[in-house]
């Protein structure tokens, strides 16, 4: 039985992002625990949870990406079988949010399904709440049980600052990414340049001009995820056309939908950096992709929660707590 501060705990991985699961258990030092997810015929799921979780503990570790729903509907009954085992407290580690996206009406008659997502997690019976790099930080707020939003940024720093990189310009590819392009352009010590860009329609995107200096230098291309990768590939070829030496992407979530993949290896990108929030199936792998791992914020978030420890120190940008 594992114990941290006199608590019993146990971590439990779903099926959306077991290898980061598997990662997380391995950096406490406890196995994943035991249960089976089936399906019926008609695709309901069934959860079975083949150990005692009573007073407990427990962390379940679930992203919502693709697809989305099934993931979704398997976070939620697994909540409600851990309420009804009577465990104590019931984490959910959902590094990448569904619906993020959808946090807000923009048009008339429009849902805003992010809320919903939040209300359907604490109704199931959920206590706390775990994510990374939020879409919009006001999510937090459509909660009303604890929810950390752990930051990628330190770990995609340190990635770049160990490439030794002269003469960086870190790149916004919209308006609304310039705070999270200037955070990364502290870390650097380098200037921020942004995309003005406009999307006619979803997942549709066209430059329109560029705010900043970029030629003669290696251009980042930073953002919080990457869906269909249509944004990423018009605007890392507007860079080189505009001078940059060579284009660099980074996000925290590698959604890569569709035709993603393909766009990145044949647009003017030399590398998308990204993070293991989401786990890439193998046709959505490529020699232009590198993912770091957030398994180890993740594992110190759960010992901090704990041993009653604040878990806002893991969000602090120290450049010692990241080894810089």
């Amino acid at each position: 039985m594992a114990e941290i501060n006199r608590k019993k705990f146990k971590i439990f991985s779903l099926n959306a992002n077991r290898p980061l699961a598997q990662e997380i258990a391995d950096r406490i030092g406890v196995p994943l625990s035991d249960l089976t997810v089936n399906r019926f015929a008609d695709g309901e799921v069934q959860v079975n949870i083949n150990e005692t979780v009573r007073g407990h503990h427990v962390f379940v570790v679930q992203p919502t990406h693709n697809p989305v729903n099934d993931h979704l509907m398997e976070l939620l009954v697994m909540i409600d079988a851990l309420k009804r085992a009577s465990a104590k407290t019931i984490n959910v580690i959902m590094p990448y949010y569904g619906y993020s996206r959808q946090d807000r009406k923009a048009k008339a008659r429009q849902p805003i399904t992010a809320k919903l997502v939040a209300n359907l997690i604490e109704a199931a019976g959920a206590t706390r709440v775990m994510t990374m790099d939020l879409h919009a930080t006001q999510i937090q707020g459509f909660f009303d049980i604890p929810i950390d939003d752990f930051r990628a940024m330190p770990i995609i720093a340190k990635y770049f600052i160990d490439k030794n990189l002269d003469d960086i310009v870190v790149v916004s590819p919209d308006h609304g990414g310039a705070t999270r392009a200037r955070v990364l352009a502290e870390y650097l010590d380098a200037p921020i340049a942004i995309i003005d860009k406009r999307r006619p329609k979803p997942n549709v995107a066209e430059v329109m001009g560029l705010i900043g200096e970029v030629e003669g230098k290696h251009a980042i291309i930073i953002d919080d995820m990457i869906d269909t990768a249509g944004t990423i590939q018009i605007a890392a070829n507007a860079l080189k056309e505009r001078g940059a030496l060579s284009v660099y992407a980074a996000c925290t979530h590698p959604i890569l939908s569709g035709p993603a993949v393909e766009r990145i290896e044949n647009s003017a990108i030399k590398e998308l950096v990204t993070t293991n929030t989401i786990n890439l199936p193998e046709e959505k792998r490529s020699s232009k992709i590198t993912q770091l791992s957030v398994g180890e914020l993740l594992a110190e978030g759960i010992l901090h929660i704990l041993n009653d420890e604040p878990v806002s120190d893991l969000f602090v940008y120290n450049r010692d707590l990241y080894n810089f």
